[in-house]
């Protein structure tokens, strides 16, 4: 299931606010068959910087469509949807499949495996479409890898853009430890409550 942007976004979750971007572990992001080494990184920026194709984007090599992208969380997420921005002239991916928390996959293992979740896609250059997942099966994800086997009949594929959507479900360390201590009783805590005001801090 895809959504169309054809209502207020800010009344549907549809902002940056829902964004995974930053917690994308862009350093260990790879891709296999890519006709620019590294150049898949590139495609992973904010929300509203999904539509600038000025720069660097992500290219099979040319006479091969076929793109697997592994793409790691800092922290574990829940994905509600996926974005994909490809080219023009049929060069956009016609389909793509997800596999879940499992790392090391070659397209031997993405054409034999059962994926999680696949989608027929549409060419999508307005970046106006996001499919839904399976919301159950996304849960603690800690690293994903997308697959696209072909193109919509152009001698390679073309990806300019790739969203996730969704929330972390995990704070950063110290966060945790500090959490942990606001909650332990100290006795010393009792005598000055009333005057102090007492209650949890809120963490940013």
């Amino acid at each position: 299931m895809a959504c169309l942007h054809d209502h207020s976004c800010e009344e549907h979750d549809c902002s940056s606010t829902w964004s995974l971007y930053q917690h994308i572990d862009i350093s260990k992001v790879f891709a296999l068959n890519e006709a620019t080494p590294g150049s898949v990184k590139s495609v992973f920026k904010a929300w509203e910087d999904r539509l600038n194709t000025s720069g660097e984007h992500l290219e099979s090599n040319e006479g091969d469509p076929e793109l697997l992208v592994f793409i790691p969380f800092t922290s574990d997420v829940k994905i509600k949807s996926i974005s994909i921005v490809g080219g023009a002239s049929g060069t956009s991916p016609s389909k793509m499949r997800v596999f879940v928390n499992r790392e090391g996959i070659d397209f031997s293992d993405a054409q034999s495996m059962q994926a999680v979740q696949e989608w027929d896609l549409v060419e999508n250059m307005q970046g106006v479409l996001e499919y839904q997942t399976r919301y159950s099966k996304f849960q603690s994800v800690a690293n994903i890898t997308l697959h696209f086997p072909e193109s919509f009949g152009g001698d390679k594929t073309e990806i300019h853009y790739i969203g996730f959507k969704g929330e972390a479900t995990q704070l950063k360390r110290d966060a945790v430890v500090n959490i942990v201590y606001e909650l332990l009783p100290n006795p010393s805590d009792h005598k000055t409550r009333a005057e102090s005001g007492g209650g949890l801090s809120h963490i940013e």
